[in-house]
């Protein structure tokens, strides 16, 4: 944090205020929910500020302007490194696989036109109501631990698969080929090219199947469909039946020999019951059925511990200074104080034998910290 704060990528030709007060202010911000530009403008001038470790007041416009020509790169990289210390650190745990959830999604919804990022929202007839951003996202997941860390937004014209394929590529070649064993993708990015590319990063794939790919997605219902399950595990008090095979026929464009795939019946407590297919090259001499489904099952992180979280509290919905790179910063910071705020309360603070605070237990605590107290005037 220290040697990212020191040179965050400040674009600016004649700074009034260093970087580092702006960048911090900005990550602290998101830790306390408190993301608006106007919001952290009244922190600053308040008497929070010095508890804040903030040396200098400023406003939203300081925050706009400078959001605008900050380095996206810089932050990617103090983001990455972070995720490598953590695995270094063993703040992954020990379970030996590690995964990247790689996922789309949009956010900063707006009625005007406003940058290059903004695609437009049409009914059925093709009239436009407002705009939309869209950005995909990649996270560690699997290890008890969902820590987001890079985005690549994509232009209209551009799409959601090919933004993933930038993304997966920066992203494993930042923290390492080693750090991850396999990514985990919803259907979209169920095609040869991002396939491909993964194999070429040195991870394995683990993708949903569906009828995107109909010819196979056939032929494993058609399998499948008359066998009892191959296994029944229980998961969490819930019974999964899974069904497992690993000698399906590759589509054409496939450079697989053959292809693996999985059906799960998920039971669950309130009686309704999940299926899905998904598909992998991974050998089962290395993954059980059993480990198969919790890699599976990993996608959710990034969609609840990821974009729900950061949508719901830490403002990634909100749109503070409407222009492409403050975006895309925005998104950027936000999800790197998911990240420092998780490692922080969940693993430096978790020491002893006490119960680890819940997130909003532990903005509360930091919250009551901020001002100091004032003497009871007895007038």
């Amino acid at each position: 944090m220290q040697s990212y704060l020191r040179a965050p990528g400040d674009g600016r030709v004649k700074p009034q205020l260093p970087a580092s007060i702006l960048v911090w202010a900005l990550l602290v911000g998101h830790v306390l929910r408190e993301w608006t530009f106007h919001g952290l403008e009244a922190l600053v001038r308040s008497p929070a500020r010095r508890a804040l470790r903030v040396p200098r007041r400023f406003g939203d416009d300081t925050l706009a302007y400078f959001t605008e020509r900050l380095d996206p790169a810089v932050t990617r990289q103090a983001a990455a490194a972070t995720i490598r210390r953590a695995k270094r650190n063993k703040a992954l745990g020990q379970r030996g696989w590690i995964g990247l959830a790689v996922d789309g999604t949009g956010a900063g919804r707006c009625a005007k036109h406003g940058c290059g990022l903004c695609h437009p929202v049409r009914d059925s007839e093709g009239v436009t109501h407002g705009y939309l951003h869209h950005f995909v996202a990649i996270s560690v997941v699997g290890v008890g631990l969902t820590l987001p860390f890079d985005v690549e937004p994509y232009e209209p014209g551009d799409s959601e698969y090919g933004a993933g394929q930038r993304l997966l590529t920066r992203a494993v070649t930042a923290v390492g080929a080693r750090f991850a064993d396999y990514v985990v993708v919803d259907g979209e990015f169920a095609t040869a090219p991002f396939l491909h590319c993964a194999g070429e990063l040195g991870l394995r794939v683990v993708a949903r199947l569906k009828g995107n790919l109909p010819q196979l997605f056939a032929a494993a219902q058609a399998r499948f469909a008359d066998q009892p399950p191959h296994q029944v595990i229980e998961e969490h008090g819930e019974r999964v039946e899974l069904w497992d095979a690993d000698d399906f026929d590759p589509w054409e464009t496939l450079r697989w020999p053959t292809v693996r795939v999985l059906r799960y019946r998920q039971h669950k407590r309130d009686g309704t019951v999940v299926e899905a297919y998904w598909l992998t090259d991974l050998p089962r001499a290395r993954v059980s059925s059993r480990t198969l489904y919790r890699f599976a099952k990993s996608r959710w992180e990034i969609e609840n511990e990821g974009f729900n979280d950061a949508k719901t509290r830490h403002g990634l919905e909100h749109i503070s200074h409407h222009h492409a790179n403050s975006l895309l910063i925005g998104w950027l910071l936000t999800l790197f104080a998911l990240t420092l705020e998780r490692l922080y309360r969940l693993r430096y603070l978790h020491r002893g034998t006490h119960v680890p605070l819940t997130a909003i237990e532990f903005v509360r605590a930091l919250r009551l910290t901020l001002c100091p107290p004032r003497p009871l005037d007895s007038s």
